[in-house]
């Protein structure tokens, strides 16, 4: 009897193991199907992107003979740009040297300008200065002429 228990316990405990494995299974079936679903369906893009891809490989096979056909002429374009911009700078490395010779000319003439100007200006300063000195000079003889009178009268 006792081990006809333990064969019953058993018994249950596998039949509880098979219903587990047995909902595993189902599972993993359903996940299978879900896989395979998701595979078929990954088939499909990835035929409609095949089609796709070939027909942008046809259009940059195009487009690639199309830029090298403007490669070309904008080569041209650029060759004949080149030499019209090295004629530019020519003319403007010429008028820079004359810019530069006429800005020197200018800053001796200003320079000149301001050592006129600085000795006008000190010149204007003394002049100024004495002619503050004669008149505080002719201030002090009439202040003394005032007083002069004042004693007098």
């Amino acid at each position: 009897q006792e081990e006809k228990k333990q064969l019953t316990l058993k018994v249950e405990e596998l039949e509880r193991k098979l219903e587990s494995t047995s909902a595993q299974n189902i599972e993993f079936l359903q996940v299978i199907a879900k896989r395979e679903e998701s595979i078929h369906q990954c088939q499909r893009r990835l035929e409609e992107k095949s089609v796709e891809c070939s027909s942008l490989a046809r259009q940059l096979e195009m487009a690639i003979e199309d830029a090298k056909r403007q490669v070309e002429n904008a080569r041209e374009r650029a060759v004949s740009r080149e030499r019209a911009a090295q004629c530019r700078m020519l003319d403007l490395e010429s008028q820079l040297s004359r810019n530069r010779t006429e800005l020197n000319q200018l800053r001796r003439t200003r320079e000149d300008a301001e050592r006129r100007y600085e000795s006008r200006l000190q010149d204007l300063r003394d002049r100024l200065e004495q002619s503050e000195s004669t008149n505080r000079s002719m201030q002090n003889y009439v202040h003394f002429l005032k007083a002069c009178y004042d004693n007098v009268f």
